[in-house]
């Protein structure tokens, strides 16, 4: 018996067709289900001799349709053709990943890639899966073999994707799975993929937020029940957190800087331009410049004392470490305010209003919101960043699901001492976020409260699938920890 049955979703296409055939060629796949909508051209009965199955489904990842697939399958796997290009499997990759099936007994078995593009060969690494890899977009790759009894089992135990999902029948099932045991990534390329999206990291960063509100509502379910699973759900009410002790000023503006000459000064403006009721300073923290941000930082220092210019004294910090840097400062304020070194407050009563809310709320933190322009401050799409999928009673737990929180934040001094930021470039301030909304109420403002901009020399405009990797499998740690910690304090009360 050939142990796989291949299926494909959404639209038949020709790629499609040329994935299939590289499959059957394998000698491994008995069998082909195609799940989409009636619409269109249709596969045909057959590829490469191997019959085709058609079910028509206008939401292939439906509930439904996912129960429907896994009940169909007569075959040990399940191998999902993912989309995004043309895929051309490795001749003996399919056999390595059902050996690693049979070997690990994972419920779903990926790997890294190759991307052919314009006759070029680029590897494509993947994160591994942890326990924190919660996120519905999570990267598999082209190729994801399931064990169909892992499936069922998982069915067994916590029930089939609901009815009344549209969109994520399968990361239902993904995640109900990995409670018995996770997927299993080989670190091996096992395809090449010709893909359809060929833009930089950084004009893809926001595709997330674009997902139809419905979607995104489902997703949160799916996440907020798979927490409840796993022990890690936590629920209001949310602690307030009243800052007291003596400080110098009541708020200090943060901004880490290396090397921004372009635009620091910029920044470094708009939040001198504050007007607030209260006492505030700017802390910049200069990470050993070298291009003449550090003479320029010193001179407007001179000339305005509330500007405070550190240059630590270490050389091996990043953005984390340098908010530390500003959080323990003798010049800290009662609460600590972001704004990073590329953008600029929308007018001047930025300050006053984060402020007004962490006091008057006695919030551990406030996350507001943010439009993306262009380096001249013309608007660029997505425009509003606002993250609306928040919400007071569930979004400490969405959280762990999503990749960012929104911007500027703000935080109580006294718990970035408490919980020091990472000392890293990417996801220091999502690990204290998550830490800080554990415990305490967080405010959120959702109209626009700075200018985002992005531009060439943004940190994440153009990277490499393996610094793509390497940042999810940070993030996923992260949430590994939170989640644990989550665990540790339910199981103690």
């Amino acid at each position: 018996m050939r142990p796989i049955t291949a299926l494909v979703e959404g639209a038949w296409s020709e790629g499609a067709r040329r994935g299939l055939e590289d499959l059957v060629a394998t000698g491994l796949v008995g069998a082909i289900r195609v799940v989409g909508s009636g619409g269109g051209e249709g596969p045909p009965a057959a590829v490469a001799g191997v019959p085709v199955e058609r079910t028509n489904a206008d939401e292939p990842g439906a509930g439904p349709a996912v129960a429907g697939t896994l009940e169909a399958v007569e075959t040990p796997y399940l191998m999902q053709l993912r989309g995004g290009g043309v895929v051309d499997p490795e001749p003996r990759g399919v056999a390595r990943m059902v050996a690693a099936a049979d070997a690990s007994g994972a419920p779903l078995v990926y790997g890294d890639f190759v991307d052919a593009v314009g006759g070029e060969r680029r590897p494509h690494p993947l994160a591994d899966y942890q326990l924190g890899s919660l996120g519905d977009r999570f990267e598999f790759g082209p190729l994801a073999l399931w064990s169909t009894a892992a499936l069922r089992r998982a069915v067994a135990a916590h029930g089939a994707p609901a009815d009344d999902l549209r969109w994520h029948g399968w990361y239902d099932l993904r995640l109900k799975a990995s409670l018995a045991a996770l997927p299993l990534r080989l670190p091996e390329p096992l395809a090449s993929r010709a893909p359809e999206d060929e833009r930089a990291s950084g004009a893809a960063v926001f595709d997330y937020l674009l997902v139809q509100r419905e979607a995104q509502l489902e997703a949160e379910r799916v996440a907020t029940e798979h927490l409840e699973r796993l022990g890690a759900r936590v629920v209001p009410p949310f602690a307030p957190f009243p800052a007291g002790g003596e400080y110098p000023v009541e708020a200090s503006v943060v901004i880490p800087v290396r090397d921004r000459l372009r635009t620091v000064a910029d920044a470094v403006g708009s939040a001198l331009a504050q007007r607030a009721d209260f006492p505030f300073n700017v802390i910049v923290v200069d990470n050993h410049s070298t291009d003449g941000t550090t003479a320029l930082l010193a001179g407007r220092a001179r000339d305005d004392d509330r500007l405070i210019h550190v240059i630590p004294e270490r050389r091996d910090l990043g953005i984390g470490g340098c908010w530390n840097e500003a959080a323990f400062h003798p010049a800290c304020g009662r609460y600590l305010v972001q704004l990073d070194s590329d953008d600029l407050y929308e007018g001047e009563g930025v300050l006053e209003r984060v402020v007004g809310l962490l006091r008057g709320e006695s919030c551990g933190m406030v996350i507001g919101s943010y439009s993306t322009v262009d380096f001249d401050l013309q608007p660029l799409p997505p425009g509003l960043i606002d993250h609306r999928e928040w919400s007071d009673d569930n979004g400490p737990n969405n959280a762990l699901r999503i990749d960012g929180l929104g911007a500027p934040r703000c935080f109580a001094s006294e718990l970035v001492r408490r919980h020091p930021l990472p000392n890293v470039s990417y996801g220091e301030d999502y690990a204290l976020a998550l830490r800080i909304s554990r415990e305490y109420r967080v405010g959120r403002i959702y109209d626009s409260l700075y200018h985002c901009r992005r531009w060439d020399d943004n940190t994440d405009a153009a990277l490499s699938a393996a610094a793509v990797a390497s940042h999810q499998r940070y993030k996923d740690r992260i949430r590994t920890l939170e989640i644990q910690a989550r665990q540790r304090a339910g199981a103690a009360e």
